[in-house]
């Protein structure tokens, strides 16, 4: 009998695979659990853990799905200043008197720097599930936006520090922050949607170039994305929900565990970027860049989305 020939899984239009084993969400769940809140672009890294295993493309619905669950574990660990936030907000509303307040000012800063990733979120859509994760674009963005994460580095370290004939300068805090300054952040936020540039490395680094304390720009960083993370997410999901090609089972346990993972991270990050530099990141993008490069080149590595048989 003639062995027939093995089908290409279908995918779903939302980007979303129609199988995934118990072991792929376990591991995709680790991955981006453990690189959302790094800038080394989680996204990048879920697409090559992928490529490197001979897995499909988890895509970037699947990638949105699963930033809930490290969503959710900001919204734990700042608990306290999302509270005092969205109370002054609320009461701003209606009190003139709270408008000058700064936590309330931060809940507008926090809106008007969501603006950039929503529009573009949404009028980029196409690009951001299909020719943005060419492996080729991910590369480039690993290594071009870890030299810029770099650049910012020094600049804060130089400030930070002084010099021998330079007095150290007092970097601006988060009561410093502006509307133009939060349309910046929200600019550099937006950038991340292209897989290999890293929310947090975009965000943090544009803070450090601003003049901002570390510890400052990685807080807003984190602030900000909360609302353009969970309505990218709730979005996808909303989609997924229409659709009979979605592994549920391990989509759930993947976010599960992005949340847990996630969590740690945030309180070793926090800690880390007060005190320690930046660079060890900055060599990890430049290196992991120029082996994807190589890779494709010599073919290893298709720099497509793979369809796996089956």
């Amino acid at each position: 009998m003639a062995r027939r020939a093995p089908r290409s899984s279908p995918r779903s239009a939302l980007g979303l695979r129609n199988f995934m084993s118990w072991f792929e969400s376990l591991i995709l769940g680790l991955v981006q659990g453990l690189t959302e809140f790094l800038p080394v672009s989680s996204s990048a890294h879920l697409r090559l853990t992928a490529a490197f295993s001979g897995w499909e493309d988890p895509g970037a619905a699947f990638t949105a799905i699963t930033q809930i669950g490290t969503e959710a574990a900001v919204l734990i660990y700042f608990r306290k200043d999302i509270g005092r936030i969205i109370s002054a907000w609320s009461r701003s509303l209606v009190n003139k008197q709270m408008r000058g307040d700064h936590d309330a000012k931060m809940g507008w800063l926090v809106i008007v720097g969501s603006i950039p990733i929503g529009v573009l979120g949404v009028t980029l859509k196409d690009q951001i599930e299909g020719p943005f994760r060419d492996l080729r674009i991910t590369a480039t963005m690993l290594i071009v936006v870890g030299v810029i994460i770099g650049i910012a580095d020094r600049l804060a370290a130089r400030d930070e520090n002084g010099g021998r004939h330079r007095a150290a300068k007092q970097r601006k805090t988060l009561e410093d922050l502006s509307v133009k300054d939060g349309l910046i952040y929200g600019l550099c936020q937006a950038c991340a949607l292209i897989p290999g540039v890293s929310r947090s490395g975009a965000t943090i680094s544009g803070g450090l170039f601003m003049g901002y304390q570390r510890e400052a720009a990685a807080r807003y960083s984190f602030l900000l994305a909360i609302p353009a993370v969970l309505a990218s997410g709730l979005f996808e999901l909303n989609d997924a929900m229409a659709s009979d090609h979605v592994s549920w089972g391990p989509t759930i346990f993947a976010t599960v565990i992005a949340f847990a993972v996630g969590y740690a991270v945030i309180a070793w990050f926090m800690k880390f970027i007060s005190t320690k530099s930046f660079m060890p990141f900055v060599y990890y993008r430049i290196a992991l860049g120029i082996l994807i490069v190589v890779l494709v080149t010599m073919g290893v590595l298709s720099p497509h989305a793979a369809e796996s048989a089956g």
